[in-house]
């Protein structure tokens, strides 16, 4: 199987609200079942706070009324790319925004490509097997301690 070298840069926001933190499951890709935060790819000419806004409406049904920059990260994922029959050798990097809504009313339906709803969770609970690495790396930046 043929080994391809990706790299993806992607703006993500971290939406919390009484301890609960929005999340997607994700439908596709490298990530596919974990809980991901919502976000993804800047588009050709897009900024990334656009790109955010844009993502976020897209994959959670919601309207950002502010973000702060909270930090730039990166991962490295090997994973097999059944449809392309590939292996995709995946540098991920993701703009992490810290996020403020005009109402935390999210849209829980699938969009049809990377997401299978959005809904919150109690960040208390959540395990390092269950979430992203961006969505770990934010969580502890932001003072929270997630279980292995």
């Amino acid at each position: 199987m043929e080994e391809v070298k990706k790299t993806y840069v992607g703006s993500y926001g971290f939406i919390i609200k009484d301890d609960r933190i929005a999340l997607i499951k994700k439908a596709r890709g490298g990530y596919t079942g974990l809980l991901d935060l919502p976000g993804g790819g800047i588009e050709h000419t897009e900024s990334p706070e656009e790109a955010l806004v844009r993502e976020l409406d897209e994959e959670a049904g919601v309207e950002v009324i502010d973000y702060k920059l909270l930090t730039v990260s990166s991962f490295n994922l090997k994973w097999k790319y059944t449809e392309r029959n590939i292996i995709e050798d995946l540098h991920h990097i993701g703009i992490l925004y810290e996020v403020k809504l005009k109402d935390y009313n999210l849209k829980e339906e699938p969009d049809g490509r990377d997401s299978n709803g959005c809904a919150f969770y109690e960040i208390d609970k959540l395990s390092s097997s269950e979430i992203t690495p961006f969505t770990k790396r934010g969580l502890e930046l932001l003072g929270y301690k997630i279980k292995d």
